[in-house]
């Protein structure tokens, strides 16, 4: 299968073959999925129990900041961002043909990023920001250059959308350091709610054709109009939460938001994917947006904690989609059939236990707080661990097909 036109793609909706020809080099180094997933995966099966330890007070807390800011900010600028970069550096080549960073190039772009979590961990503050922002920046310049080049313009939002965490991650490390006056948290909040954003759009287009495809003849109900006004809503209720609007309107359009979100699932017929895995994760994941914005209603009104709808928000939408999506275009890009085996379901499942036993001591305040904490990050790492387990050989051997990728 070859690749779309460039000038026409905005998210590509299949796995595609690799090349015929490139640079031959070991196959770890070929393309950045192999290397980000699996040291995204790795990290996030020890990162939540190192987290679980310091806040049981086993351990000690980070020497760089606070223990609960670091596991929100290493969960999302360190581990979601991890996956963002493998991807996109995987997608450029797709999207225009051209080569992307692989070889030496890539293992630089890797070091780095362990550097930043060893940085962000250990200190010094100067060196963790200088180390996450290096790590934005490098591949934004990698993704310029071969975007602009194939005159891919429509994909170029990428880079505002790596900007933007570059900016948020720098408020974040000021604020630790008390350089700026700002809530350091509020960085972590702006990245995950720009990722459910992105996910609002490109799940609307993948989640559905990849189940059409997947299921020829289902009835499927969609709509430009639907899904514009879903995001519309979603954007403005996931802004108003982040500035602290007047909490009426703001719990309205949260639940108005959440409301559309749930008819825009529907409207895909998750019900016909149920007995395919690869399919049942991706909207089973998603209907965790509707979920959370709820909960984030429930929150601002203050009848709940705000952390259950940031935890369904990250747990279950982002976590949820990114093992759904990491086994897939995995597969996809090493020449395997796409089809999910037990161990990707156990590592499917064990996710969205973790997201339900995570909220549940926040939802019950009855409940023992860190013992169905500590299930959850079980659950959470064990997932992440057996996909470590399992994809380590494919992605670190050639294509199957022996073509390059």
């Amino acid at each position: 299968m070859k690749p779309v036109p460039a000038r026409t793609v905005l998210v590509p909706l299949l796995e595609p073959e690799g090349t015929a020809s490139g640079p031959r080099t070991m196959p770890l180094l070929r393309l950045g999925f192999r290397p980000f997933y699996l040291l995204a995966a790795l990290f996030a099966a020890l990162s939540i129990p190192l987290w679980i330890a310091q806040f049981a007070g086993v351990l000690p807390a980070p020497a760089s900041y606070p223990a609960a800011l670091w596991h929100a900010h290493e969960m999302s600028y360190g581990f979601v961002l991890a996956v963002i970069v493998g991807f996109l550096l995987t997608a450029a080549r797709v999207w225009t043909g051209l080569p992307v960073p692989v070889g030496t190039r890539l293992a630089g772009l890797a070091a780095l990023w362990i550097a930043a979590r060893a940085f962000n961990y250990f200190g010094p503050l100067p060196a963790a920001m200088l180390a996450d922002a290096a790590f934005l920046i490098l591949p934004m310049i990698a993704l310029g250059m071969v975007l602009v080049k194939a005159r891919s313009f429509r994909n170029l939002f990428v880079l505002a959308v790596l900007t933007a965490f570059l900016l948020a991650n720098t408020l974040f490390h000021l604020a630790v350091a008390g350089r700026v006056r700002f809530a350091p948290i509020d960085a972590v909040h702006f990245f995950v709610f720009t990722v459910i954003v992105l996910i609002t759009v490109i799940g609307g287009r993948v989640i559905p054709s990849f189940t059409g495809n997947a299921l020829p003849g289902i009835r499927q109900l969609r709509s430009r109009w639907f899904d514009a006004l879903s995001l519309a809503a979603t954007v403005a209720a996931l802004l108003m939460v982040l500035l602290a609007a007047p909490v009426a309107p703001t719990v309205s359009v949260c639940i108005t938001a959440a409301a559309l979100q749930a008819g825009r699932l529907a409207g895909w017929n998750p019900w016909a994917a149920r007995k395919q895995a690869l399919l049942w994760v991706l909207h089973l994941s998603y209907a965790w947006i509707p979920i959370g914005l709820v909960l984030l209603a429930f929150g601002v009104a203050g009848r709940l904690p705000m952390s259950a709808g940031i935890h369904a928000l990250t747990l279950g939408a982002i976590g949820g989609l990114i093992i759904g999506m990491i086994t897939r275009t995995a597969l996809g890009h090493t020449a395997r059939p796409l089809k999910a085996g037990r161990i990707e379901v156990a590592a499917y499942l064990l996710v969205q236990a973790a997201v339900l036993v995570r909220l549940a001591p926040i939802l019950f305040s009855s409940l023992a707080y860190l013992w169905w904490t500590t299930a959850a990050a079980c659950a959470w790492s064990l997932a992440f661990a057996l996909y470590f387990a399992r994809y380590a050989p494919m992605l670190a051997a050639p294509r199957l097909d022996g073509r390059d990728g």
